[in-house]
């Protein structure tokens, strides 16, 4: 891959942490003869100047080579978000806490930035779940939700693939997952782990109500429909973990797999088991 001219850079909403990042992803920039780019917001809440390698207060449709998303999975899930389908892979560096979608950990950032300037990473391609509600659209790349509200009573959800109806669950809720996300949310509710690759998705419950109701793998060709079975109450609909609409009483949703993939960039060498091992199989042994 020929080396990168211009970058996009995101981070989460504590700069004080990012900053000495920043100072070092810019000096590999300099080195490289490449530009930073930075949104109107980032700039702000960063503090930056204008000076050498810096484009400041710029558009989401900059053209850029590659984004840095410097914070925990919630940042990266807003960058592959935002270049979902155009092709610009994104660059994760932890500053949260599992950051199982992060490229590097903190402590590697400085000697990795000067690897991806040169374009010296791969591309890993990863499937987003389209949501359509009402006529409203959205694009999900790890899960979409569906939550009872605070103060009433479970959720009463059908769930269809195609025309078939597959079964009715009172739930506390229901998730549906990619690959990618099949380690967050689906993974607490005792869901398969996807591996990245895999073509399809996950459904699983949160808090079912019933002895029968069992994870789902549906195809990647296949509609999941859900239903509120509910005579008067909403629930919440969230994705990646960010409210997006209400499921009135009656109404339906779809959910399908998107052709459209997010290209997330990981060093040579990199397997999804590996960052499973990592990730949390560190957590189970931290005393």
């Amino acid at each position: 891959m020929s080396g990168v001219r211009a970058a996009r850079v995101l981070t989460h909403r504590r700069p004080a942490e990012t900053g000495p990042a920043i100072q070092s992803l810019l000096a590999s920039a300099r080195r490289a003869g490449a530009v930073l780019c930075f949104d109107r917001e980032e700039t702000g809440k960063l503090g930056l100047a204008p000076g050498d390698g810096l484009e400041l207060d710029c558009d989401d449709d900059a053209e850029v080579g590659i984004c840095f998303a410097l914070g925990g999975d919630g940042t990266m899930l807003s960058a592959l978000r935002t270049y979902a389908g155009t092709g610009v892979p994104v660059f994760g560096v932890n500053f949260g806490e599992i950051g199982f979608l992060a490229t590097v950990e903190r402590e590697d950032a400085a000697v990795s930035f000067d690897r991806a300037f040169a374009g010296d990473f791969e591309e890993l391609p990863l499937p987003a779940l389209a949501l359509s509600l009402a006529g409203q659209q959205a694009t999900a790349i790890n899960d979409v939700s569906i939550h009872r509200q605070h103060g009433n009573r479970v959720a009463n959800l059908a769930y269809s693939v195609g025309t078939d109806e597959v079964g009715r669950v009172r739930c506390d809720g229901l998730v549906v997952a990619t690959p990618a996300g099949s380690t967050g949310y689906n993974l607490a509710n005792g869901g398969p782990v996807m591996a990245w690759g895999v073509e399809g998705f996950a459904v699983s419950f949160i808090a079912p109500h019933s002895l029968t109701a069992r994870a789902l793998v549906v195809a990647p060709g296949d509609v999941l429909s859900v239903r509120n079975r509910s005579q008067d109450e909403p629930v919440n609909v969230t994705t990646d973990g960010r409210p997006v609409a209400v499921l009135d009483a009656g109404a339906r949703l779809e959910v399908c797999f998107d052709g459209r993939r997010a290209l997330l960039a990981q060093l040579p060498g990199a397997t999804f088991y590996q960052r499973l091992r990592e990730k949390f199989g560190r957590m189970a042994t931290v005393p």
